[in-house]
């Protein structure tokens, strides 16, 4: 079974000294635990200036997920992603005020895919954004174990809301979310390094769920995303 990180960060962060500072020891960690690529957020487009992009060396297994800012101020959306990382909330602008919903207009019409952190935006803006543009593909990542019931009124309203696992580790919690709305709606994650790794990459071993399943988990609904 291949398995594609859908959430993942390359370079230093604030929280400390971490393997995957760089793409070497990033491909050591993804080597560790058996996963055979990953979508990369370099640290410096995260925290710092995503104006200014980072260099990733040029990898099969590191799939180079931008950061991108909406308005004059902003990034625009750069040629060829297939799925992009917004961060209102680090990088100071409103995700469905005029220029949020013209960005996220412009990805959804070219079928680019976004990440968005639950922490960095919560329900409401979710909400307001999938209701504004409905045609967007947004994965929800980092959504924490206590956030099933905001994630099922989410994903009960708008059926092109996903959600990564990298946090979804309440008991029974993905096969709960996968029996109510498909396989093809959950992307195997592990927000690593800032959150564990291991526990989402066993998780994915021991899934009560079919084999074909646990496959687009895996895998296969990431790879659709990025084409």
């Amino acid at each position: 079974m291949r398995v594609v990180d859908v959430n993942r960060i390359v370079g230093p962060v604030p929280t400390g000294d971490v393997p995957s500072a760089d793409a070497p020891g990033l491909l050591a960690e993804l080597d560790r635990l058996a996963i055979d690529a990953a979508c990369v957020v370099h640290s410096h487009d995260l925290y710092y200036d995503p104006t200014a992009v980072a260099e990733l060396p040029e990898d099969p297994r590191l799939i180079r997920v931008p950061v991108v800012v909406p308005g004059p101020l902003g990034t625009g959306v750069p040629a060829g992603a297939r799925v992009v990382r917004m961060c209102p909330a680090e990088h100071r602008f409103l995700l469905t005020a005029p220029h949020g919903i013209a960005m996220a207009q412009e990805l959804a019409e070219t079928g680019v895919s976004v990440l968005l952190a639950l922490e960095s935006v919560g329900p409401g803006e979710i909400h307001r954004l999938a209701t504004e543009v409905p045609s967007l593909r947004i994965v929800l990542i980092n959504t924490g174990y206590r956030a099933l019931r905001e994630l099922a009124d989410l994903m009960d309203a708008h059926p092109e809301v996903r959600v990564d696992t990298a946090t979804l580790c309440g008991h029974l919690a993905v096969e709960w979310v996968v029996r109510r709305y498909g396989a093809q709606r959950v992307l195997f994650g592990t927000g690593a390094p800032l959150t564990d790794d291991a526990g989402p990459r066993f998780q994915l071993d021991h899934l009560e769920l079919p084999a074909d399943e646990v496959e687009l988990l895996a895998s296969g609904n990431i790879l659709e995303l990025v084409g």
